[in-house]
């Protein structure tokens, strides 16, 4: 090997070993360093991510990410909310410039395997479904054979419903939009026969309809859609801080641990299970490189799981989501939602 090759060949180590060192930092000192959590959103999804009136970002994703705030500042307005158009959203998370993706995002195998991300835990369990204007007189997907449906490119809800109307030779028209806020319009500008979204979805923009009246969600359900959120793929330590941030909401709310009792439970409990969620006993945090009262600042400052359900989405929230019977339902009363122990 002659001199220049030695010398090109010790750059080349040299810089694969700084870009190697660059993607293995810690996301958790990152984001300890910067004093601020960094959430990728979308525009507007009410329920899950929309502004109020004050122009205060609100939601069940919203929450998720001031829980990891609440987790690793205690303080629940530590975090910055990047809202993005579908196509920037795992370019956003695998590029660093986002710490969490919380989107109504559906964990797929392609999403999963295939896009730089590692899909934690799902928040809510929904399905694919269709809205239509009532005085199209349809009351069946089936009865669609033929029709255009507005669809948000790039997503799940693009390739289930080309499956679906191959599957019953119903010759669906697809009208694509790379923006939410403007394939609504369109639906509701009648440019497209029907609106097709997870059915949460279609109940926010229903909500939001000019008339809401004039329009019905057809019952068919054709596909499961586990809204779920994600991190950059192999950053096990950060990985581990917002899933466990999430269990300890879905954990306080199975031993009836909420926002209004919480500094009394603390202070008075003697359940071992609830004093080791709220840091009084053991040292579950040091695995997490978090303080002891992590989870305490979790429950405090944003509730558990069912308090960020009832205000965001369930039946007195504008989506008017009932709860009781689904899969979005503690695991004690028959539904998914289920926490890790706290041991």
């Amino acid at each position: 090997m002659n001199k220049f090759s030695m010398v090109l060949a010790a750059t080349s180590t040299l810089l694969a070993a700084n870009s190697y060192a660059a993607d293995t930092v810690s996301t958790l000192d990152a984001v300890k360093e910067r004093g601020y959590v960094n959430c990728v959103i979308g525009n507007s999804f009410p329920g899950f991510y929309s502004l109020n009136k004050a122009g205060e970002w609100q939601g069940m994703d919203i929450d998720i990410c001031r829980g990891v705030a609440s987790a690793v500042f205690g303080d629940a307005s530590k975090v910055k909310f990047l809202p993005v158009q579908w196509a920037q959203s795992f370019t956003s998370i695998k590029s660093g410039k986002g710490d969490i993706l919380s989107k109504g995002m559906t964990w797929t195998l392609s999403r999963d395997a295939a896009q730089g991300l590692d899909f934690l835990d799902t928040y809510f369990y929904d399905g694919q479904g269709f809205m239509v204007r009532k005085d199209l007189g349809v009351k069946s997907v089936k009865e669609l054979k033929g029709a255009t449906v507005c669809v948000l490119t790039g997503t799940s809800s693009e390739l289930n419903i080309a499956d679906y109307s191959r599957a019953h030779n119903l010759d669906i028209k697809t009208v694509v939009f790379d923006d939410s806020s403007v394939r609504n319009t369109a639906f509701f500008n009648k440019n497209c026969d029907a609106l097709t979204n997870d059915k949460s979805g279609l109940a926010a923009q229903r909500s939001a309809a000019p008339n809401p009246d004039d329009y019905m969600v057809l019952p068919e359900t054709i596909s499961k859609e586990a809204l779920s959120f994600a991190v950059k793929q192999n950053d096990s330590e950060w990985a581990n801080v917002v899933k466990w941030t999430f269990a300890a909401m879905v954990a306080a709310e199975e031993f009836g641990v909420n926002s209004k009792n919480v500094e009394k439970m603390r202070a008075e409990t003697q359940s071992p299970v609830v004093r080791r969620l709220l840091g009084t006993e053991g040292d579950l945090h040091t695995g997490l490189g978090l303080p002891q009262d992590w989870a305490y600042q979790v429950i405090k400052n944003v509730g558990n799981y069912g308090e960020i359900y009832e205000r965001n989405v369930g039946p007195n929230s504008v989506l008017g989501i009932d709860r009781e019977g689904t899969l979005n339902a503690l695991w004690k009363d028959g539904g998914m939602m289920y926490a890790k122990s706290f041991r």
